[in-house]
């Protein structure tokens, strides 16, 4: 299923920054995703400046980290809490513990093969064949059938 992106408040785990960094293509990021935010426990894990237009948010209710940080890492735990506190979020989480939790919680979450896929289907992405290349040089995990899931 395509998610529809265009009325959701994006929030953006640490692994997102750092697969379109490493691919060098933060720009398909921007495309895709030009209002995304993120937590300052993300960009920490980052440890490089983030991109001007990615706006760094925190979260109101510290606690909310702490309890869902017993769980998973600090990043994950961070944009689930912000997530808890925004109207209308779409998380993007590639843990599958995570997107689990997500789920359970009833949060709206996609991964970075959603995000390449919408980007695609929108036709913001044309050399699709590239970007799975850059991320199967850098060993990001993908599914074996990605061109399908994508391209589908």
């Amino acid at each position: 299923m395509l998610i529809d992106s265009s009325d959701k408040i994006i929030i953006a785990d640490t692994s997102c920054f750092i697969a379109f960094d490493n691919i060098g293509r933060f720009d398909i990021l921007k495309e895709i995703c030009p209002n995304i935010v993120t937590t300052p426990e993300v960009a920490a894990e980052y440890k490089e400046p983030l991109p001007e237009w990615v706006q760094i948010i925190k979260v109101k209710d510290i606690g909310k980290i702490k309890s869902i940080n017993a769980l998973f890492g600090l990043g994950e735990a961070s944009i689930i809490a912000l997530a808890l506190e925004t109207a209308n979020p779409l998380v993007i989480l590639d843990d599958k513990r995570a997107r689990q939790f997500a789920q359970n919680i009833g949060l709206a979450f996609t991964g970075i093969v959603g995000l390449l896929r919408l980007g695609f289907k929108q036709g913001l992405i044309t050399e699709i064949d590239s970007v799975i290349a850059g991320l199967r040089k850098i060993n990001f995990r993908l599914p074996s059938n990605i061109e399908e899931l994508i391209k589908g």
